[in-house]
């Protein structure tokens, strides 16, 4: 049986001063997801960080963009094209302020909904059939502007419930889709879990 390959992107910006901001949730699974897996995210390639190893008979290539957000395809798309992915093997996870937090949705295809750094790797890649899981950091407060909130670091509370319920439940989810494929996780994971 030939092996299959999964290109994980979890998106953020590179930088101490950005760690533990909402924009950085991609970020975070993703760290948490390679953790798991006995994993680190330590070899630089294609302007960003990468893992690579194995989870059950899939190969797994963890890319962490070091471009900053809104050029996050730029270094997606050098390794869409390396290893010749196929849009259903390429997950990217990422914020998203319309989801409350508590919040996990997955799905494949559709638009960027707004976010510029799924905007990028569309573009860059001319892919949209891939998966996406968006982490919910929302609700956007009255009067906040969406750029100042999802810059603006979790609150304790929410960084409580990011790392002791959503990090833990979409590191399932994401060896769901490699093990179990899209239907079936999105019947157990898209919810919320608070």
């Amino acid at each position: 049986m030939q092996e299959s390959r999964y290109i994980l992107v979890g998106l953020g910006n590179p930088g101490v001063e950005y760690k533990g901001t909402r924009h950085n949730a991609g970020f975070m699974i993703i760290d948490k997801f390679i953790q798991d897996l006995g994993g680190s995210f330590i070899k630089k390639k294609f302007d960003g960080i990468v893992w690579q190893g194995q989870y059950i008979d899939s190969q797994i290539i963890a890319v962490k963009p070091m471009t900053f957000m809104n050029l996050s395809g730029k270094c997606a798309a050098q390794f869409f094209s390396f290893y010749k992915t196929q849009p259903s093997k390429l997950i990217v996870i990422y914020d998203d302020f319309a989801l409350n937090i508590g919040t996990l949705r997955i799905r494949k295809g559709g638009s960027d909904g707004g976010h510029n750094g799924v905007g990028s790797i569309i573009s860059e890649t001319g892919a949209k059939d891939f998966i996406k899981m968006r982490i919910g950091i929302g609700p956007l407060p009255q009067g906040f502007s969406s750029v100042d909130f999802v810059l603006s670091k979790f609150k304790k509370e929410e960084m409580a419930i990011l790392e002791k319920t959503i990090a833990p439940n979409a590191v399932e989810a994401l060896k769901s889709l490699i093990k179990d494929g899209l239907d079936k996780t999105m019947n157990l994971f898209n919810r919320n879990f608070i």
